[in-house]
């Protein structure tokens, strides 16, 4: 098994990958060519992500390593985003099966009435087999642990699809009969239910609202992750020449003229700003490839789900990408976005070592199970994707030695571009690593062991119990 394990993993995900979903096209019912068509995007995908990784990597570990020497910061975790922390989940043992794992629990859970949701965004496996990587290798590289953290988090994540579809479907315009089972969206929502409760126990506090239709309008140009990319990139840019800034004659001696300096400092601020702005633009596109490969075999799984369970009410779980557009989504995505950069920075004094840069495009992730229960809310949204930002600065802070261990393991195995970090610095993304639900897995398995895996295994089991007695009692009152 270690064998076969090990050759997989040395076929590197952009190989991996299409072989896999080919397969699984088949097996639902595919023609070839079809099938054949999917998996090659996905794996074209995964070579795009790899460049777009090794760009950000290459060009921004100097410029971040001599803010940190110049304001004496402490940021050592490099933010890779998620094109790492997909190649590093798929590229281990655990996520070479995962997929075909997962969708047999799935439809175990679905026959046997503890689950309602059928997980067809199978691109989103991919932060299951994230936390089920970083706990396989915490653990010695022990399959046992590294299966029971991804398949855990897979199980209560349905769950909380099925939990959270009605409230879903009643905001959102045109969902019915989808759920959202994505993990990093499903782990905003205990957040969003604590805050609201809290917040609409302050006087008044309700009707303190702002037009999120109008703001998104007033953001004009600067509302484009393009425009916004290059903004932050100047920025890093310009705050990596500080130095040079105050001490000007001095470094103007090397070159031969003044105007030569200006120009050298112009060129490295701008060039930087584009190339951030290049990183936010490409990911969505890139992204758009593995959509093109997965949504013919969604489909297909949508049509022999609705075949197989004719007449019994089924959720299919959709990819969240359906209502990140939601004006108080974008509009509030927009205002966190500079502030979570000041509080990085503002944290790094409180023990934070991590910088979001390449995690800023997925922003718009965070709000979509929030939404429903904060009614858009912007306000109360706003505060809600503070809190769990905030929070979520240190769940990477704290993962990041594991996340740099896979990542590093990973490299050494496949020469993967995505998961290779810059020298001097530890792996961190915001995508999942800073999510409650994989943070909790992490550290029951990191910290408290066999412990961890008892609580978890209790936790699971009582939220699948709960789940098929509501649905069982639903199915007796609509007789």
């Amino acid at each position: 098994m270690e064998q076969v394990f090990s050759y997989i993993i040395q076929l590197g995900a952009s190989v991996m990958m299409p072989i896999l979903f080919t397969i699984i096209g088949l097996c639902i019912g595919m023609k070839f060519g079809k099938s054949l068509k999917s998996g090659l995007y996905v794996g074209v995908g995964f070579v795009g992500l790899g460049i777009v990784t090794a760009l950000l990597t290459t060009n921004f570990n100097t410029p971040l390593d001599a803010i940190s020497k110049i304001f004496n910061l402490d940021l050592k975790v490099f933010d890779m985003g998620w094109p790492a922390a997909a190649a590093v989940a798929y590229n281990t043992a655990v996520g070479a099966l995962i997929i075909p794992i997962c969708l047999g629990i799935n439809f175990l859970l679905l026959v046997t009435k503890c689950t309602r949701t059928v997980n067809i965004d199978l691109w989103n496996y991919w932060h299951f087999a994230f936390i089920g990587a970083v706990a396989y290798f915490v653990m010695d590289e022990s399959l046992l642990w590294g299966y029971f953290a991804a398949i855990s988090c897979y199980i209560v994540t349905l769950v909380m699809a099925d939990l959270t579809a009605d409230r879903f479907q009643g905001y959102y315009e045109n969902m019915e009969g989808i759920s959202i089972p994505q993990p990093f969206c499903q782990s905003f929502t205990p957040f969003a239910i604590a805050i609201n409760w809290l917040l609409d126990r302050i006087p008044g506090f309700s009707k303190l609202d702002i037009d999120a239709e109008g703001l998104k309008k007033k953001f004009g140009v600067l509302g484009e992750p393009l425009v916004l990319g290059v903004i932050v990139g100047a920025l890093i840019g310009a705050a990596a020449h500080f130095d040079h800034f105050t001490n000007f004659e001095e470094y103007a001696a090397g070159f031969a003229s003044t105007s030569d300096a200006v120009m050298s400092i112009v060129k490295s601020v701008l060039f930087l700003g584009v190339t951030m702005g290049a990183v936010m633009e490409l990911i969505p596109r890139i992204t758009r490839l593995f959509i093109d490969g997965l949504m013919p075999i969604s489909e297909k799984t949508q049509e022999v789900v609705k075949k197989k369970f004719k007449g019994k009410k089924v959720y299919i779980g959709m990819s969240p990408a359906l209502v990140i557009g939601h004006p108080t989504t974008l509009v509030v995505s927009l205002l966190l976005i500079p502030v979570t950069l000041i509080l990085a920075i503002a944290l790094s004094k409180a023990d934070n070592q991590f910088l979001p840069l390449a995690s800023l495009a997925g922003m718009f992730y965070v709000f979509v199970m929030v939404l429903p229960f904060t009614k858009g809310n912007v306000v109360k949204t706003f505060i809600v994707g503070l809190v769990a930002v905030t929070i979520g600065l240190y769940f990477v802070t704290d993962m990041a030695p594991a996340f740099t261990l896979a990542a590093n393991t990973v490299y050494e195995a496949t020469q993967d571009k995505a998961a290779q970090i810059p020298e001097g610095f530890q792996a961190g993304a915001m995508d999942f690593a800073s999510s409650l639900f994989g943070y909790v897995v992490y550290a029951c398995v990191k910290y408290l062991q066999w412990i961890g895996m008892g609580v978890l295994t209790i936790i699971t089991v009582a939220m699948v119990a709960w789940n098929r007695l509501r649905i069982v009692r639903e199915e007796k009152n609509s007789k």
